[in-house]
C-alpha cells in the first residue's frame, strides 16, 4: 500500500498562478518548503509542451525524492516515466489506467461519494482524492462534499484518502478527525508570493490536523 505520509502535502500545479515564474521554478520552491507529492495538472497545454514540462518536473521530483503523477494522461505518464497518474470520474477508469501503466505505478482517483470510492478501490486505485471540501476557484464545476461524506469515504476504504478543493492554511485544521491522511493544495500554494514559505506553513498545519 502507498505510504500515507507521502500524501500529506500534495501539490497540484496550475500555471495561472505562476506570476512570471516558470512551472519548474514554482514546483522547486514548493518542494523546498516540504511538499510531499506533486501532480502535474495542466489541461490547456499541447501534447509536446505537456511532455516537456512532465520531463522537467519528473527530474526535479526525483531529486527531492517526492512522487510525481500526471493528471488524466497515462500516455504522458508512461512516456516521461512518471510515478503514476491521477484520473477523475469522467476520465479513464482506474483499471484501464492500471492496464496501461502496469502494477508498480501509482493510480489516484477523484471521488465524491462512498460508492465511487469503493468502486475505485476495487478497480485498483492506490489513493483517493475527495472534494471539493471547501469552495474553490481552481475548478469551476467542483461540487461540494460534506465533512460527513469525507468521514464515510475514509471509513469505507482501506487505501489512503486526501482532501481537495479550496484547502488553505486557514481551514485545513477543520478536516481534523475525518480520517484523511493529507490535503491537495493548488492556489494556496502556487498563488503565494513566497511559495516555499506557504508550503512550510501548510505542512505545519497539516501536521497539526493529523495529530
Amino acid at each position: 500500500m502507498l505510504d500515507r505520509d507521502l500524501l500529506k502535502v500534495y501539490a497540484v500545479t496550475d500555471r495561472r498562478w505562476l506570476n512570471g515564474r516558470t512551472l519548474r521554478e514554482a514546483v522547486e520552491e514548493a518542494l523546498k518548503g516540504g511538499v510531499t507529492f506533486v501532480q502535474l495538472r495542466e489541461k490547456n497545454l499541447k501534447r509536446e509542451e505537456l511532455l516537456k514540462e512532465a520531463f522537467e518536473i519528473k527530474e526535479l521530483c526525483g531529486r527531492y525524492k517526492v512522487p510525481f503523477v500526471i493528471n488524466d494522461n497515462p500516455d504522458i505518464a508512461a512516456e516521461c516515466g512518471a510515478d503514476g497518474v491521477h484520473v477523475g470520474q469522467k476520465d479513464m477508469a482506474a483499471e484501464a489506467a492500471r492496464k496501461r501503466l502496469g502494477p508498480e505505478r501509482i493510480i489516484g482517483v477523484s471521488v465524491r461519494t462512498v460508492e465511487q470510492a469503493v468502486a475505485a478501490e476495487k478497480s485498483g486505485a492506490d489513493y483517493l482524492g475527495v472534494g471539493a471540501v471547501f469552495s474553490t476557484g481552481s475548478k469551476a464545476d467542483a461540487k461540494h462534499v460534506s465533512m460527513d461524506t469525507v468521514r464515510e469515504i475514509c471509513s469505507a476504504v482501506s487505501i489512503p484518502v486526501i482532501a481537495i478543493g479550496g484547502v488553505n492554511e486557514g481551514n485545513v485544521t477543520l478536516l481534523k478527525g475525518t480520517g484523511i491522511c493529507g490535503v491537495a493544495i493548488i492556489s494556496a500554494l502556487f498563488a503565494a508570493g513566497d511559495i516555499t514559505e506557504a508550503a512550510e506553513g501548510l505542512a505545519e498545519k497539516v501536521d497539526e490536523m493529523l495529530k
